[in-house]
């Protein structure tokens, strides 16, 4: 099987069954893989320069074993039985997807907003975010929603699929092994500014152009569905290049225009004040049907990325 192959058949597992369970998925190993070395590597009180070098040797290490661990896995299985390692390389992009999670995710927070009230909608979206949510209104828990939403778009499926079809499952597993790693120590926190510096910086790389290849596909939902596409691409022309992250920006300002909403403002992390630019426009207050509106939106772009593999899949020469 050639890589939208394996990627379009992943996408479906995923849309199926969801994330496979904690213990057997390889992003569970990431973490306490990346937790481990982060303890033993990380000092606070060393150099910057030390600490920089020791993070950028936590990513090659990291990236080495798991990258090479998938390689040397499947080199073995299509040498042993070629059909082994199709089956196994599906599986193994089919983990590094969370499509169906993040819907899960988005529609978890919405039904504690309009069935059991505030209290239960905070605890729902503090799973899902890293800002404080003990005092959030219901404006700033839909908005925190939202934006998770629409930043996964990318980083949960686009930018996976998209290694995948690139260099099969081990591009694609390598790729979560950098998200991985950005998610756990590319923060802007004193303990991380430095050690997670390489992290955050490749994290950024890795999503650049999947990333801008994400307007495509968020465009054909907001025309299917019957949003505003076209002030969704007037948010993404001026507000996306505001935002923090070079990438983020892109998803969350679309997101913002198509659904007339305004995204960003001030977050609290640990109890410290953080602001955000503001992306698109209040054209209606932020409600619980927005969250519905967003998981809406990703399940129609990831149908129409799907539609691009099977084209793909078509096109491309045999493996």
């Amino acid at each position: 099987m050639n890589g939208p192959e394996c990627a379009a058949v992943a996408l479906i597992l995923d849309r199926l069954l969801g994330d496979p369970p904690g213990n057997w998925h390889p992003v569970a190993w990431m973490g306490h893989w990346i937790a481990l070395w982060e303890q033993k590597l990380n000092h606070p009180n060393l150099p910057a320069v030390s600490l920089r070098t020791r993070g950028v040797a936590l990513v090659v290490i990291t990236l080495l074993v798991f990258g090479g661990g998938a390689w040397f896995l499947l080199w073995g299985l299509h040498g042993l039985q070629p059909w082994v390692g199709d089956v196994v390389s599906v599986l193994l992009i089919w983990t590094t997807v969370a499509w169906k999670g993040l819907g899960q995710a988005g529609q978890r927070v919405g039904q504690a907003l309009t069935q059991s009230g505030l209290p239960a909608s905070r605890s729902a979206v503090a799973a899902i975010v890293g800002r404080d949510t003990k005092d959030m209104d219901v404006a700033e828990v839909v908005r925190a929603t939202v934006e998770t939403v629409a930043e996964n778009i990318v980083d949960a499926v686009v930018s996976p699929i998209f290694y995948a079809c690139l260099g099969g499952p081990v591009a694609a597993i390598a790729y979560r092994a950098v998200n991985t790693l950005d998610s756990m120590v590319g923060h802007q926190s004193p303990r991380y500014r430095y050690f997670g510096w390489a992290a955050a910086r490749l994290d950024d790389l890795a999503n650049w152009l999947p990333a801008r290849l994400t307007p495509i596909f968020l465009t054909l939902a907001f025309f299917f569905i019957g949003l505003n596409w076209r002030q969704a691409w007037r948010s993404l022309a001026r507000d996306a290049r505001r935002h923090p992250s070079p990438n983020s920006g892109i998803p969350e300002a679309m997101m913002a225009g198509g659904l007339g909403v305004r995204l960003g403002g001030q977050n609290f992390y640990d109890g410290v004040p953080t602001k955000r630019a503001l992306l698109g426009e209040d054209i209606h207050p932020l409600t619980a049907a927005d969250i519905e509106s967003a998981v809406q939106v990703l399940h129609i772009t990831v149908w129409f990325l799907w539609l691009v593999l099977l084209c793909l899949s078509a096109l491309s020469p045999r493996l």
